[in-house]
């Protein structure tokens, strides 16, 4: 029987400390990845040594596994491996060696390297030179070079089973979810906020999730989205949760009560008090924030003197000397870029002439106009659900009518999901992914009614729902079958 092997190396930090440490770290990890596989295939095995992780997977579920693996936190290197057991015979290494790579090496020079452990009537030199030799005579391979060859074929033999490492991938790194407590994320779903919740879940930090919605719906579907999308590609080994709290009637205090130039860092200050009376609930140490030193006039580094005043509570900043260029390039490499570049913005303080370098006098005069009982009630009001539920939820709360079956053939299918293959359907079908929807949308008849179409129904709903608010589009529905 033929089967894929993954060889997990872990992250060099893991590897350095103590005893103790370093064994609770990789215990998380082998029940994250039994937690995150099983969903993909019951027969997955999961095998835990003290250097490494191996998994063993079916051929056919060897694509979904190896996606799986290179993002799950903790993981350093990935190597893999074809699985081969019964073999006994060092005719029969070489000539399963020689099927699977031979082709490979062709115009090559190449050397074997062995690692074996058990009782055999040969050493890994033997291995190497018996391979070795055969396949230099069968295949069309230039040459042996024991010293700087062009393809290395690595094997190990352990007892009766031959691995054949095929690739090798260098993964995420970071700690384990779960060994570095949790964390709350002020999410906005721009780049920012899910670059910096990105590399809180990749250092291993539980990252739940708020949302203060300052105005629409629209936005709210959207953080949820992205949300969910963070926490499914990076984090789906613990359950988190997202709370929205509503800002609206903070927004209008800050209006009655707050000179316009020092409107935006007071609003940071709130969401700051906010966050950490829910933390506190939770049980939560501290708080992220995508910000970053002087990229806009409420960052700069009085003003987030001035902000962290507001809470007692640890502020992690992890994108605070990055540049935006820096940021979006990550954004683009962990998929969230399109995300951020479609969000819906609500922006509710416009500033005019804001502070750049706040006075901690004038800010403390200021904090005292405020009343704070607008912002216990939005606490209070304070809607919270798993990240996990996100799909139901913008199902149950969204107004757009969700159809099922396509019993009208005037409908347009309009699938968003990017992919070059459209959906087919019994109505007319067009491809256009969602981070083109709102220009694209413009230039369709607008007699026409139309299904947007994507796998879970989250993402329809959430632009479904920006054409019906910001473009106030009404011939826009979901199409879920």
């Amino acid at each position: 029987m033929t089967t894929q092997k993954f060889i997990l190396k872990f992250f060099p930090e893991i590897m350095v400390k103590g005893s103790s440490a370093k064994k609770q770290m990789v215990g998380q990890l082998y029940n994250n990845l039994i937690k995150l596989l099983e969903d993909i295939n019951k027969e997955i095995q999961v095998r835990k040594f003290s250097d490494k992780i191996e998994v063993v997977t079916p051929i056919e579920v060897v694509a979904k596994v190896r996606q799986c693996l290179l993002n799950t936190p903790g993981i350093e290197q990935i190597l893999e491996a074809l699985q081969f057991d019964d073999i006994n015979t060092l005719d029969e290494i070489k000539e399963k060696v020689f099927e699977i790579v031979g082709d490979e090496l062709e115009g090559k020079t190449f050397v074997v390297r062995t690692k074996r452990s058990g009782k055999h009537e040969f050493n890994s030199s033997e291995i190497e030179r018996t391979v070795g030799g055969y396949i230099l005579a069968r295949s069309k391979a230039k040459k042996v070079d024991l010293q700087n060859p062009e393809k290395t074929v690595r094997l190990e033999l352990i007892n009766n089973q031959l691995n054949i490492i095929t690739d090798k991938h260098f993964a995420l790194g970071g700690y384990p979810i779960g060994t570095q407590g949790d964390i709350l994320s002020l999410m906005s779903g721009g780049f920012d906020s899910t670059v910096a919740s990105y590399l809180t879940m990749k250092r291993g930090l539980k990252t739940h999730f708020i949302f203060f919605n300052l105005g629409g719906i629209a936005h709210e579907i959207g953080v949820k989205q992205v949300s969910f999308y963070l926490w499914n590609k990076f984090g789906a080994s613990h359950r988190v949760k997202i709370i929205s709290v509503p800002f609206d009637d903070v927004l209008t205090e800050i209006f009655r009560s707050t000179p316009e130039t020092y409107m935006g860092v007071t609003l940071k200050r709130l969401m700051l008090m906010a966050s950490e009376k829910i933390a506190r609930e939770m049980d939560i140490d501290a708080l992220v924030t995508g910000e970053s030193i002087a990229q806009v006039s409420s960052q700069t580094l009085r003003n987030l003197a001035l902000i962290d005043q507001a809470t007692d509570m640890l502020v992690i900043r992890p994108l605070a000397t990055m540049n935006k260029p820096e940021i979006i390039d990550i954004a683009t490499k962990i998929g969230t870029r399109s995300f951020a570049e479609n969000m819906p913005e609500y922006c509710g303080v416009i500033s005019k002439n804001p502070i750049t370098h706040g006075s901690y006098k004038r800010m403390a005069k200021e904090a005292q106009r405020f009343n704070y009982d607008v912002l216990d009630k939005a606490v209070e009001d304070a809607k919270s659900i798993y990240v996990d539920e996100v799909i139901d939820d913008v199902t149950n709360n969204a107004p757009i009518e969700v159809i099922e079956k396509l019993e009208n053939s005037e409908y347009v299918v309009i699938d968003i999901r990017g992919e070059k293959e459209t959906i087919e359907t019994s109505c007319e079908s067009l491809n256009i992914p969602f981070h083109q929807l709102k220009t694209e949308f413009k230039k369709l008849p607008q007699d026409k009614e139309y299904l947007l179409y994507c796998d879970k129904g989250v993402m329809s709903q959430l632009h479904a729902q920006y054409l019906r608010d910001a473009e106030s589009r009404e011939n826009v529905r979901v199409y879920r079958p």
